[in-house]
């Protein structure tokens, strides 16, 4: 199928969302809360397009593109001036509730907007409540933080706001945070995250850390990964295979070389 975006049209695949065309088409549209590891959530609402389509008599209207699913000749307008309008507000907020975010001030800045219009939020950190870390950790099977209070309160939290029993340090919520609001320290060989503290796991060639105790025998168990897969970390492992072909190359031509003298 195809769908027009600003006037050009583009090749989709059904069971698409508008906002996956417009990535692969390198068609620039802000979207904070979308990232291909996790279904869609709509949740900062900055990926808003304008679509209408020949069939609807003249209609159109605004939907937020990572979660609309393309159609045969659907219609999309992704600056309108009301588009831009939406995408204004929305960052106006976003800066008065993270005003010390880098990442926001620069995507404000981008839409014209320095300093926020509304009150900043004090003692400020840069979580957009955009809920990545908590669908990804759900998708990862650990479920260890969520949304927790209402209103102006609500906030990403662990369980009772203690130390989770179901993290394993695996850093994906830290990874996938657009605005790298989840911090964690890695000394020596202990990893904090979350209010817990985790062993980790280190190359028994270079010594550098790979992964926490945890994620390993988690991995180990339900992933059907060899039990000592984290035992050499990836770059020895290369420089192992490299050695290897070495070798196999220098034996190969020893044997041409044999074989010419013996002729």
């Amino acid at each position: 199928m195809k769908i027009q975006i600003n006037g050009r049209w583009y090749e989709a695949r059904e069971g698409e969302m508008v906002l996956d065309v417009l990535r692969r088409e390198g068609i620039d549209v802000p979207a904070l809360c979308a990232h291909e590891a996790v279904e869609p959530y709509g949740a900062c609402r900055l990926c808003m397009v304008e679509i209408t389509h020949e069939d609807w008599g003249g209609w159109k209207g605004n939907v937020t593109s990572c979660l609309y699913p393309v159609e045969d000749k659907l219609i999309v307008q992704t600056h309108t001036e009301d588009i831009i309008e939406l995408r204004k507000t929305v960052l106006n907020l976003l800066l008065a509730r993270c005003p010390n975010s880098p990442e926001i001030q620069k995507l404000a800045s981008e839409y014209g907007i320095d300093t926020t219009s509304f009150v900043p939020r004090e003692d400020a950190d840069n979580c957009i409540m955009c809920g990545l870390c908590t669908r990804v950790c759900t998708q990862m099977g650990f479920n260890a933080i969520s949304v927790a209070g209402r209103g102006y309160g609500r906030e990403i939290a662990t369980p009772l706001k203690e130390a989770p029993p179901d993290c394993v340090g695996c850093l994906a919520c830290v990874k996938i945070c657009p605005t790298h609001h989840i911090q964690y320290e890695d000394i020596g060989t202990t990893r904090e995250i979350w209010g817990r503290q985790f062993e980790l796991v280190k190359c028994k060639q270079c010594g550098k850390a790979l992964i926490t105790r945890e994620f390993a025998d988690y991995l180990i168990e339900n992933r059907d990964i060899p039990a000592d897969y984290f035992d050499i970390c990836d770059d020895c492992k290369r420089s192992g295979t490299a050695r290897d072909f070495k070798k196999l190359v220098h034996w190969e031509e020893k044997e041409e070389a044999e074989e010419e003298v013996s002729a």
